[in-house]
């Protein structure tokens, strides 16, 4: 910019009044981000938390659901299975990957509800909550399950004993993060929004409308 008689004048001002309000809103979008960020993250952290809980709630049921094996002592140290009993191996295992696909589509639909914290971190937090609750019915379960049915020390002969069911496989600890991620994919894809919801300020022209004197 030059004064009327065409010299060069003091730039120094028309610099500081365009750039100081920059750095202002430059640092203001920087706090913003830093605690959008926080945010999020201690969202994950709770989503974590939950589904670690509602793991051992599901270990709860498994262990009062899932059915014991009955042996009969046929000598010293060795059993035999009733008739029909060892099917209940399967049935525990098709008990908990129920259980635990249910509280992979609970939690995730549940905690997607938290619309301000949408977005990767939220379904980070989620996917590494729904394994480690799966692990956590996993062994708090099989806990329980030893619990009911405590192991007999030198049964007798012809002795009917029940024996603790367990999983027995640690591939149905997949069921519940896999169950989660497409939950939040089907959510997610459903979404008319790119921001998934989470953007709650109010649209910019609305808020330029109510700032503006009536």
């Amino acid at each position: 910019m030059r004064p009327p008689d065409d010299r060069s004048g003091e730039s120094g001002r028309v610099v500081g009044e365009v750039f100081a309000p920059r750095r202002h809103r430059l640092g203001t979008l920087g706090a913003s981000l830093t605690t959008v960020s926080r945010t999020e993250i201690r969202a994950a952290a709770i989503a974590i938390v939950v589904c670690v809980v509602v793991g051992a709630v599901g270990a709860l049921v498994w262990g009062f659901a899932a059915p014991p094996e009955h042996l009969i002592v046929v000598a010293p140290d060795r059993g035999a299975a009733l008739t029909g009993e060892s099917a209940h191996q399967f049935d525990s295992v098709a008990i908990f990957a129920c259980i635990a696909a249910a509280i992979g589509i609970l939690t995730a639909a549940a905690v997607w509800q938290w619309r301000a914290v949408r977005g990767p971190v939220l379904f980070a937090g989620l996917l590494i909550g729904s394994g480690a609750g799966a692990a956590t019915m996993y062994f708090a379960g099989e806990l329980v399950a030893r619990l009911r049915f405590p192991h007999v020390d030198s049964p007798a002969v012809d002795q009917i004993i029940a024996v603790a069911p367990t999983v027995g496989t640690y591939v149905v600890l997949l069921v519940a993060p896999l169950l989660t991620s497409f939950t939040v994919l089907v959510m997610a894809a459903v979404s008319p929004r790119d921001d998934l919801g989470a953007d709650v300020s109010p649209a910019p022209q609305a808020a330029e409308l109510a700032d503006q004197p009536s």
